[in-house]
C-alpha cells in the first residue's frame, strides 16, 4: 500500500462538497493513479474513521488561452467518500 499522504492530494471545497456534508460525504482531490481501495484506506487511516463507500470520476482539463498561446490544464480525479452512520471529519466542520 501507498503512503496516505500521497494518496489524498487535498480537500475539495466548493458548495455542492459543502451540500454533500450533509448526507456524510466529503470531496477530496486523489491521485490520478490511486484505486478506491487505495483512497478508502488513506482516508480511514488519516481520520480514524470508517468509509461505507467510495466513488470517483475524472475530471478533464480545459483548454486555456494567453494571447496567442493555448494549453491545456492537467486532469484530475476527484473522489467521494460517504461516510458510516456516526462518523464525521473535522477539517470539513470548521469550513460548513
Amino acid at each position: 500500500m501507498r503512503n496516505p499522504h500521497d494518496v489524498l492530494i487535498k480537500p475539495m471545497v466548493s458548495e455542492k462538497s459543502m451540500d454533500l456534508l450533509a448526507e456524510r460525504k466529503y470531496t477530496f482531490f486523489v491521485d490520478k493513479a490511486a484505486n478506491k481501495i487505495e483512497i478508502k484506506h488513506a482516508v480511514e487511516s488519516l481520520f480514524n474513521v470508517k468509509v461505507e463507500e467510495v466513488t470517483t470520476l475524472i475530471l478533464k482539463g480545459k483548454i486555456r488561452t494567453m494571447g496567442k498561446f493555448s494549453g491545456r490544464r492537467p486532469d484530475r480525479k476527484k473522489a467521494v467518500v460517504t461516510l458510516k452512520e456516526g462518523y464525521k471529519l473535522e477539517i470539513f466542520e470548521s469550513l460548513h
